[in-house]
């Protein structure tokens, strides 16, 4: 406990409040600084300057408490002493080589290094080892660096040099800044902001210590796996490589941040935070983050292909119902005569120039191929007749449509019983910034509106078929076979619609149709 009684997670909310009041627009960046800092891992603003990434950082440090800050401005020019300490003379007198640390890089609990990409070679391989394993080689001795985290800023992406690269991997992290957009948050910020920011509320480094022990033995929930492994899946495929060390650090940031929220373990909503921490361009990101809120949402379930496959079966359904012609036709070139309207295309299409006749009484008129079309479609539609399918093809249709039917209403209760499990999940969640989270309900209320609208479809596909109403009643549960429940509702229905592609497909071989 905090003093006054305080748990971590009230201290917490308490920084992230004052600081989002002082620093506009920037929620999901001081979100991902404090998170950072918590579970041991670095961060990297890229964005033009001027846009408070240093005061931002030095604020972060200062909520730590007892936490040493070392900020430089890092130029191709900047040498090792600069960041590491000069060298220590008096070691030099009994022949060794080792730096006065004290008040540098080696010492400090938050850093903040400007340009970071410019460092030099010099300056590499020891930066490399303090943000990779916390260490310093100073000399024969090995120092163990007490940084809790380090923060890069740059202008640009570093240049193709595979140093930079393994420079820039370091860095789990990463938040492309600008300048404020909002003009209320812009007059706040010249007229209303005071120049200087102190946090009132501080963390002990012990604190955060014992929250990094208590992280590990965090479970992660099944539904997460699978966001995980089906998103690892979705960008392989765009070809967005992910490298497996920076995989495993990710599950130990959702780990630390499910810890620190409260929560018994890492859920569904903690996966929204990967879109920060898997982009290697800036152009990357907005497909990341889509990718993200689509699995994290329903568990990546498509309406759009349920409708596709919902239309698929009615087109095919309103060619069925009108295969069979009002009336007999025959070709008046070669005489074959037809029942069925697929006979005639076929035969229109083997023989393009052919006409035909109907065989309606006082009827001796000749229609070319499109004139006969019109004719039979004018025909049926003044018949009025409804359902003439032939009983097999009508148990196939309603197999299919029972079919659909159930995935529907599927996805329907899922979405329907996941909407307030979802709300209070991102309600225990303290990391989500308040875009991430409209975010996640607006896209959820479109799926369900989109549901919805293929139901509406999927009663006049009934209207077709001519099923009444109570045909699609749920049927009663076996004995012994429980509804699922919330519980239950934290796992992703499978893609609902991954065999749409196939469906007119499948349906034509059954039905011969075109």
């Amino acid at each position: 406990m905090h003093p006054g009684g305080k748990n971590l997670k009230e201290t917490l909310l308490e920084i992230k409040s004052a600081f989002t009041e002082y620093f506009k627009e920037r929620e999901a960046e001081i979100n991902g600084s404090l998170l950072a800092v918590l579970s041991g891992e670095n961060l990297l603003f890229l964005g033009p300057p001027g846009t408070a990434k240093t005061q931002l950082a030095k604020n972060i440090c200062q909520s730590i408490e007892g936490g040493n800050f070392f900020n430089y401005l890092l130029t191709s020019f900047s040498t090792p002493e600069e960041i590491f300490g000069p060298l220590s003379l008096k070691a030099l007198e009994e022949d060794e080589f080792r730096r006065r640390i004290d008040g540098c890089l080696p010492t400090a609990h938050v850093a903040l290094l400007d340009e970071i990409f410019k460092a030099s070679s010099a300056i590499l391989n020891s930066l490399l080892t303090i943000l990779n394993e916390r260490k310093y080689h100073n000399g024969r001795e090995i120092v163990e660096v007490p940084l809790l985290s380090v923060f890069g800023a740059s202008n640009e992406l570093p240049e193709e040099d595979e140093s930079l690269e393994a420079l820039y991997d370091r860095f789990l992290f990463r938040y492309r800044l600008a300048y404020i957009q909002d003009d209320e948050n812009f007059r706040n910020l010249l007229f209303r902001t005071p120049e200087d920011f102190t946090p009132e509320v501080q963390v002990p480094v012990s604190e955060i210590e014992k929250l990094r022990e208590a992280a590990r033995s965090v479970p992660v929930d099944p539904d997460v796996e699978l966001i995980i492994t089906e998103l690892r899946r979705n960008l392989q495929l765009q070809e967005i490589e992910i490298s497996d060390r920076r995989w495993k650090r990710v599950v130990g940031v959702l780990k630390v941040a499910a810890c620190s929220s409260g929560c018994p373990a890492v859920d569904r909503t903690m996966a929204l935070l990967l879109q920060h921490m898997l982009w290697n361009l800036p152009e990357e990101r907005e497909t990341i983050r889509k990718t993200v809120f689509e699995l994290v949402v329903s568990g990546g379930v498509s309406p759009e292909k349920l409708r596709q496959d919902a239309e698929d079966l009615k087109a095919a359904l309103s060619i069925a119902l009108k295969n069979e012609l009002p009336l007999g036709a025959a070709c008046d070139s070669c005489g074959e005569e037809f029942r069925l309207r697929q006979e005639i295309e076929a035969h229109h299409n083997t023989y393009p120039n052919h006409s035909y006749t109907l065989k309606r009484e006082g009827d001796s008129r000749i229609y070319p191929y499109e004139n006969l079309v019109r004719e039979i479609d004018s025909l049926q539609a003044a018949s009025g007749r409804k359902n003439t399918l032939p009983p097999a093809q009508r148990d196939v249709f309603g197999t299919e449509f029972r079919s659909l039917e159930s995935r529907v209403r599927q996805v329907k209760q899922r979405l329907d019983e996941e909407r307030e499990l979802l709300r209070d999940l991102m309600e225990a969640n303290i990391w989500l910034s308040t875009l991430d989270r409209n975010e996640a309900l607006l896209l959820h209320d479109t799926r369900t509106a989109e549901v919805s609208e293929i139901e509406a479809l999927t009663g006049e596909i009934r209207a077709l078929l001519g099923i009444p109403v109570s045909g699609m009643q749920d049927q009663p549960p076996q004995s012994g076979t429980p509804r699922p429940g919330k519980e239950e509702a934290k796992i992703p229905v499978q893609d609902s619609g991954s065999n749409g592609s196939g469906f007119m497909k499948g349906l034509g071989s059954r039905f011969k149709l075109r």
